[in-house]
């Protein structure tokens, strides 16, 4: 499990974590094509759509944002990127220690509550990436990565 605390980069095996756009995969198609997190994220506070950052090469999401009832959230919690983005997580150090970790066990960062902290994967492969909090997730600390 690297880059927890600097700027390195996690390689490894990645795929989609959710092919499937069907209600019952937690995903659907909307009329523009873009995928949304509904049900993955119905508890999240902080979620009302899938952010566009397509086109950018590096996409920064905040750990321990507000949302769920304190410093409990990804902000923003759902995006949308075009392949060979990078997704930069950097702690607020608000809310306790945050993990950032796949559903599908494709990226895994260590705990962390140190702010200025920074865990970053580049998405390589299309998809859907669905991936929480483990210490928060029952309340809502949930995200989602569209990768077209």
């Amino acid at each position: 499990m690297a880059g927890c605390t600097g700027n390195s980069s996690e390689t490894g095996e990645e795929g989609p974590a959710d092919t499937a756009n069907s209600p019952s995969s937690g995903t659907e198609a909307n009329s523009s094509g873009t995928s949304t997190f509904d049900a993955w994220l119905s508890d999240t506070g902080n979620y009302s759509s899938v952010a566009d950052k397509t086109g950018a090469s590096e996409v920064t999401v905040s750990v321990g944002a507000q949302g769920n009832n304190g410093a409990y959230a990804f902000a923003p919690p759902a995006i949308e990127i075009s392949t060979g983005t990078t997704v930069l997580w950097k702690w607020t150090g608000k809310g306790g220690n945050h993990d950032v970790v796949a559903q599908n066990s494709s990226f895994e960062s260590e705990l962390q509550s140190t702010e200025g902290a920074t865990f970053e994967h580049t998405f390589d492969d299309t998809g859907t990436y669905k991936y929480y909090c483990t210490p928060h997730r029952a309340m809502g600390m949930k995200g989602g990565i569209v990768v077209k």
